[in-house]
């Protein structure tokens, strides 16, 4: 039996989830944002609030397009070629879902919380 379809349907389906949650909590985090400025929130916490649910959603989004490509890489093609690709892409999503991650919470991830 081949089960390289089913590892490249496997794939394809973690990469449509991540692309869901992206687009769907972008949506969500926009009706959050525009229910909070109905409310008369001040437009910053509004603003905040926005940035911290898109930003979430992105750094989930993006763990599942990791997935994904790790998925298809190493049970489909494990050529060094692929494998260096698979790498370089890794390493730009790790670079951008630490960004993301140093960006919503204001400090660095060796840090400890601000009290209160």
């Amino acid at each position: 039996m081949d089960l390289k379809p089913v590892i490249e349907m496997a794939g394809q389906a973690v990469d449509m989830a991540g692309v869901a949650v992206i687009v769907v909590g972008a949506l969500v985090a926009t009706c959050r944002f525009g229910y909070r400025l109905l409310l008369r929130r001040p437009a910053q916490d509004a603003y905040q609030g926005y940035r911290k649910g898109l930003g979430r959603a992105i750094l989930l989004g993006l763990e599942f397009l990791v997935a994904a490509d790790i998925i298809r890489t190493v049970a489909i093609s494990p050529t060094f070629t692929s494998v260096g690709v698979l790498a370089v892409i890794v390493l730009v999503r790790t670079f951008l879902s630490f960004s993301l991650e140093v960006e919503l919470e204001g400090r660095w991830p060796w840090r400890p919380p601000a009290a209160g």
